[in-house]
């Protein structure tokens, strides 16, 4: 990049550029400079890109309010896993104290790349693919590689939309479907389902009625009808929102932001009220001090904070660009951020508060079932009377009473204790049963709604807000997909988002076959997390080394009105690029130590069973990383070798009013680009636009434009009178 590219406004005295514009614009209407556009553009020449295409190089959209952005931007980093995951995470890696490794990661990770994203998107005002190749040529893999990974998302990420949809449906009706196990004729007798007795009503209807799953992922049993119905309207609802691009989307996140927070609430006021609760959320944040010296907590740590803020998917850097230059998305990073996080933590005490209740509920029931084995051993003279504390009332037995009537009979039958198969009730081994995503979702907390007033009710709530955590989340991800394939091919958006979606359904059949749920895991796992770690580290190393911190601090002050602070400045440069590092290493090492594989229902047990991947699904789980990653050597390659253009060799001047364009590409050396450019017809300008107008001919200073080193950068560049005008 240039170190010192700057343009400075002329005033109206400078005949030579007046005869310069007169050219382009010869045969034109006179027009009004200060509303038009003059665009400076490196690459392949403007006919070779527009050849049998329609003018679509329309002004660019723009959000209609700061408040519909924000809440566009914390509904994509708002989703299922501010749900699902970091509870799990909390309880798992020492309650209270686990917020803290959290806290920092935010503020030294998150925090300063989420702000570089909102900053190069809102500069340059394009998607991913637009930002990477004016920003490194060389490294324009970056936005190839956030599309597909945001496309592998995608297509999984839907199935559980469906997924919520079914459940969803499926709670209008009283008593809900998954609170009692079905009963089966046996000839002229009904009996409960074998596999629902040995395990749950939730759970088998999850397993059973919901996913019909198969024992293995070699099984695949054919499509499940239910599922890929509620697929196809999944796939229906994105399509309709994003199909008008931020004009639609906009006016969903309305909706789908807002709702859940209120649905939390909700929750939150009716968890509390429940018996037990009380006992979840005093689990849930009592410190384990130690935990916080494990390396295994911090990676999982800056593993949520990653993912949480939705870095390196391209969605953050699609909505940003459809911002003003003037935009202070230096308080969105901030703001979206910490609500981030207030609204994991809301999350978790939902979770908990119910989670306790639930674990009083099965406590509650351990106990009678033990009661009444203790009370047929006595029947049986097993145990002896004498066993059994004088103030131990069975009609009324509490679980202090079982636990220390639990204590006597292990002592005095130490021998032969096991034999009983009496359990020991214990509150706390229930509450310390580990449960995240759709274990959390459609099996523990469904289980806890069956136990509440109005059931029916709550269950509609929360499906409802699960549609819509998605909903933004999908929304996001589908533009950091659709935004730069825009931006760049300039297709039909209408088009391109119906065939997208049509095309996306088509594939995410693999989900809704019986093994579906296995190949959800296998994307999960592994189609994201190792591609998206290499592509944020490249992502700041594009910015901080080879653009130049110093560089970009500059921009960032022209843009905002006011200099960052100098955190950001050692973050991007030196504390984020070491931490993703680490990360990345740590990720690749946990790939080798840990086996892949999934957890398997097996029918015939009905329990799960950890399986590992047969060789070709391996096979499929190498491919997802290597297809995700490919683009960024690609790419690299084809660039360094020269053998694809980087946009260093022709030069494209082209001036547009409203939706008319004058060409004239590969100017020589001699003639007005002199007076256009700079003084040395071969320097090119920087790839970031500014936000300075160019006021038309007759202007007394000279446009300044230093060189690229080696002229190895696209000469991109953009003079614009309005923040919404277009690259």
């Amino acid at each position: 990049m240039p170190k010192n590219s700057k343009v400075t406004q002329r005033e109206h005295s400078s005949e030579h550029v007046t005869e310069s514009v007169a050219d382009l614009l010869a045969h034109q209407e006179p027009v009004d400079y200060k509303r038009s556009v003059l665009n400076v553009t490196g690459g392949e020449t403007w006919d070779k890109q527009k050849e049998g295409e329609e003018d679509l190089d329309a002004e660019r959209p723009a959000w209609n309010s700061k408040l519909q952005y924000i809440l566009a931007q914390i509904g994509y980093s708002v989703g299922l896993g501010n749900v699902w995951r970091f509870p799990y995470l909390c309880q798992k890696n020492g309650g209270g104290a686990y917020l803290v490794p959290y806290l920092v990661l935010l503020i030294i990770i998150g925090l300063p790349l989420f702000f570089l994203e909102l900053a190069v998107g809102q500069r340059i005002r394009r998607g991913s693919i637009g930002v990477w190749n004016y920003i490194c040529p060389r490294l324009g893999g970056i936005g190839y590689a956030s599309c597909l990974v945001c496309f592998f998302v995608g297509l999984y990420y839907n199935v559980i939309i469906g997924w919520s949809i079914f459940y969803f449906f499926k709670s209008f009706q009283y008593p809900l479907p998954w609170s009692e196990c079905p009963l089966v004729k046996n000839g002229s007798v009904a009996v409960v389902e074998t596999e629902c007795e040995r395990s749950s009503a939730t759970t088998y209807f999850w397993y059973r009625e919901t996913l019909d799953i198969s024992n293995s992922i070699s099984e695949s049993g054919g499509l499940n009808w239910k599922m890929t119905l509620c697929l196809l309207v999944a796939w229906s609802l994105v399509g309709l929102a994003m199909i008008k691009g931020i004009q639609s989307s906009g006016k969903v996140m309305y909706f789908s932001s807002l709702f859940p927070y209120l649905v939390l609430v909700c929750f939150l006021v009716r968890g509390l009220l429940l018996r037990g609760a009380v006992d979840g959320i005093m689990h849930m944040f009592t410190p384990k001090l130690d935990k916080m010296l494990d390396p295994q907590v911090w990676r999982e740590a800056a593993t949520q904070v990653f993912f949480a803020l939705g870095l390196g998917f391209g969605g953050v850097i699609a909505f940003s660009s459809y911002n003003k230059q003037d935009n202070n998305c230096h308080f969105d990073a901030t703001l979206v951020s910490f609500i981030n996080f207030f609204t994991s933590v809301l999350a978790t005490l939902v979770v908990f508060a119910v989670l306790g209740f639930k674990a009083n509920i099965m406590n509650e029931k351990c106990v009678v079932e033990n009661a009444e084995k203790i009370l047929g051993y006595l029947n049986t003279n097993v145990l002896s009377h004498d066993l059994i504390p004088p103030h131990v009332n069975f009609s009324h037995l509490t679980a202090k009473d079982y636990n220390e009537m639990y204590r006597v009979i292990m002592t005095v039958k130490e021998g032969h204790f096991k034999e009983l198969g009496l359990d020991a009730c214990l509150l706390e081994d229930e509450l310390n049963k580990s449960v995240q995503g759709t274990g959390l979702a459609f099996i523990a907390f469904t289980e806890a709604m069956t136990h509440f007033p109005a059931s029916p009710f709550w269950s509609v709530m929360f499906f409802l807000m699960l549609i819509n955590l998605g909903l933004g989340s999908m929304i996001g991800t589908m533009s950091g997909i659709t935004t730069p394939i825009i931006d760049t091919f300039k297709v039909r958006k209408e088009v391109f988002t119906v065939g997208c979606c049509i095309f996306a359904f088509l594939v995410g059949l693999i989900f809704v076959q019986r093994s579906g749920n296995y190949f959800v895991t296998m994307f999960d796992d592994y189609s994201a997390t190792l591609p998206l770690t290499v592509v944020v580290i490249l992502e700041n190393i594009a910015v901080a080394w080879i653009y130049g911190t110093k560089k970009f601090m500059q921009e960032l002050t022209e843009m905002l009105g006011f200099r960052p602070y100098q955190f950001y400045y050692y973050t991007w440069k030196y504390v984020s690029p070491i931490c993703m590092a680490v990360l990345m290493t740590a990720s690749i090492i946990q790939l080798g130590v840990s086996p892949p594989g999934y957890s398997a229902w097996i029918r015939e047990e009905a329990a799960e069973k950890f399986l590992f991947y047969p060789t070709w699904a391996m096979a499929i789980l190498i491919s997802l990383i290597i297809l995700a990653s490919l683009p960024l050597p690609l790419v690299f390659i084809l660039r360094q070798f020269h053998l694809v253009s980087d946009g260093s060799n022709a030069l494209s001047v082209t001036y547009k009013k409203g939706r008319m364009m004058k060409d004239i590409s590969n100017l020589e050396d001699n003639d007005e680009t002199r007076f256009i450019l700079s003084k040395v017809p071969s320097e090119t300008p920087s790839p970031m636009p500014t936000h300075r107008s160019y006021l038309g001919p007759g202007s007394n200073s000279p446009m300044e434009m230093s060189s690229a080193p080696n002229g190895r950068y696209g000469s991109g560049y953009l003079l614009a009178s309005t923040p919404e005008s277009e690259l």
